[in-house]
């Protein structure tokens, strides 16, 4: 990986809060567009009923700067969807290393089954997304082997509508770091009430 050339310019967010705060912002909404980029699949965390921690990949599909809300999917069968609908609280990371970017978002989960919202995610959903969704048996039961279960065709009508669940995060805290050997910069903001208030902070 090629090191940080000091005659590079640095970034605009380098010394900028709400450059950086857009930053994130960005990164976040061109994850949703771009199945190549690194914060397409971030890590979702979620306490079991145990209280303890798991961790997953999940696809972004929404990352909405205006309300603060990201959106991905779920097999409503998955301990996953369990947990959000328990526990609500949740927290997403992601790391580029190409941008040097990390950003870590706290906040609450809303599990959404046969709404208007779910409906929507599914109707803008892909055919190769929407056949996982009927898979049998569901997700994390126990098999024989390592093949011993069924995906349904992709050309047939979609059975997996009634497994679909889509979640919608309302981030809460975040957390912005950028990594230059000239100077790390990490940034954090909270929500109060409809707005954000920031600082910087030490990487």
């Amino acid at each position: 990986m090629p090191q940080d050339d000091a005659r590079d310019p640095l970034p605009a967010f380098h010394d900028d809060l709400d450059a950086a705060f857009a930053e994130l912002w960005r990164l976040l909404a061109d994850g949703v567009a771009h199945g190549r980029s690194a914060f397409h699949t971030p890590s979702v965390a979620t306490l079991d009923r145990t209280g303890r921690p798991r961790s997953r990949t999940v696809v972004l599909r929404q990352a909405d700067a205006a309300t603060g809300i990201l959106r991905f999917h779920c097999d409503r069968r998955s301990d996953k969807a369990a947990e959000v609908a328990a526990g609500r609280h949740c927290a997403l990371h992601a790391y580029d290393r190409a941008a040097k970017v990390q950003i870590r978002i706290e906040g609450s989960a809303h599990l959404h089954l046969d709404d208007a919202v779910a409906d929507a995610a599914w109707d803008g959903s892909r055919a190769m997304s929407r056949v996982c969704y009927g898979i049998a048996p569901a997700p994390g039961t126990a098999i024989e082997a390592g093949g011993g279960y069924a995906l349904p065709d992709e050309t047939e009508a979609p059975p997996g509508r009634p497994n679909f669940a889509a979640v919608l995060v309302r981030a809460e805290a975040l957390d912005f770091l950028y990594l230059d050997r000239r100077g790390h910069r990490r940034a954090g903001w909270r929500r109060e009430g409809e707005g954000w208030q920031g600082e910087w902070r030490v990487p």
